[in-house]
């Protein structure tokens, strides 16, 4: 009997979307990082991605960019450099995001005495209100400047990132302000910056309208590639799976029961105060797992019948009433995963991975 609760990863459905947001974007002159902390960089997982035309792996954990290590391809930190990891940085990231100068000449500092040259992509904020330096080109200058007289680094190009906090939508408008502060840069300072970075899986729908502006040569895309949907508007990527990551999870109680517990309701076991609604005696399964290793609110039960009622700690609570399949106990339920269910469950110690 497999062991449960557990992660099946299908690595045939990661090479087919690999492949198809490759394509979609080298069409348009935009080479792809593949974003490995959602699986916390499953170095099988990671592997398909290189093989099927991602050019760069990145992620925003050094521990997960050692797991990939021996991987064939540049590594990139996603998340701006702590000053007390430069070490672990230079080591094992090849290019990193920036924003803090100090931080930059601490890079510097160690590849030297690594001897090594730490590539810098200069991240610029375009409204969205998470990190980088503010998009006035006077800003970016001024920075730019200071980075070019450090030996240890190279400014090999700028980026952005957009949704994530602030839930700004690239567009048109502001990645041509990124392509726009690129060239001046460029003219100023007499150099090439080889990468613009677009952002991430919210910039996708710019490239499916052939929006895109010409000088954005990088995105880093990861629930694109993992789950098949762009992050701008949620939307599904045409000829892309949504399932190659899925839950399964064993029941290990089968009764029915009411459907409001009996008594004074005060808080649960989170602090909150539960509100139920009656609808008489139900058939309520519970399922080996709980909120120490998910949200129960990012999973989609795959049998459309069943009902997530809620989950604790440790047990995860579904109404199987109107299935019309015969639950027992021992029984594996299937859940389809949103992205931050499967970032939950590849972090779970308790969660085991198949990868098949």
């Amino acid at each position: 009997m497999s062991k449960c609760p557990r992660l099946e990863i299908e690595l045939s459905k990661i090479r087919h979307n690999t492949k198809t947001l490759v394509k979609l974007c080298n069409k348009h002159g935009i080479d792809l990082a593949g974003v490995t902390k959602v699986f916390c960089a499953i170095p099988e997982v990671a592997q398909v991605m290189v093989e099927n035309g991602v050019k760069i792996l990145a992620d925003s954990r050094i521990e997960n960019l050692k797991k990939v290590k021996n991987i064939n391809c540049p590594k990139m930190l996603l998340r701006l450099p702590m000053i007390s990891q430069v070490h672990e940085v230079v080591k094992y990231a090849d290019i990193s995001l920036n924003s803090e100068i100090k931080t930059i000449e601490k890079l510097s500092e160690e590849a030297l005495k690594l001897g090594k040259v730490h590539n810098i992509i200069l991240m610029l904020d375009l409204g969205d209100l998470r990190e980088g330096v503010w998009a006035d080109i006077n800003n970016v200058e001024e920075i730019v400047e200071k980075i070019l007289k450090l030996k240890g680094v190279k400014l090999i190009g700028i980026g952005t990132n957009l949704t994530c906090y602030g839930g700004v939508i690239p567009s048109k408008e502001n990645l041509g302000k990124l392509q726009e502060i690129a060239e001046k840069i460029s003219k100023k300072f007499d150099i090439e910056l080889k990468i613009i970075s677009g952002g991430n899986s919210s910039s996708i729908h710019l490239v499916q309208k052939n929006e895109m502006p010409m000088r954005i040569n990088n995105l880093r895309l990861g629930e694109s590639i993992v789950l098949g949907r762009e992050t701008a508007y949620g939307n599904i990527i045409e000829n892309t799976y949504q399932d190659a990551f899925k839950l399964v999870a064993e029941v290990i109680e089968l009764k029915e029961k009411p459907s409001v517990p009996i008594g004074e309701i005060g808080m649960d076991a989170f602090g909150n105060k539960p509100t139920f609604e009656d609808k008489g005696i139900r058939k309520r399964a519970i399922l080996a797992i709980g909120r120490q290793d998910v949200n129960p609110d990012n999973l989609i039960p795959v049998d459309e019948k069943i009902e997530i009622l809620g989950a604790s700690s440790d047990h995860l609570i579904v109404d199987v009433t109107d299935s019309e399949k015969k639950y027992k106990v021992g029984d594996e339920i299937i859940f389809n995963l949103e992205y931050g269910g499967l970032l939950q469950l590849a972090t779970s110690e308790y969660v085991y991975k198949n990868i098949k």
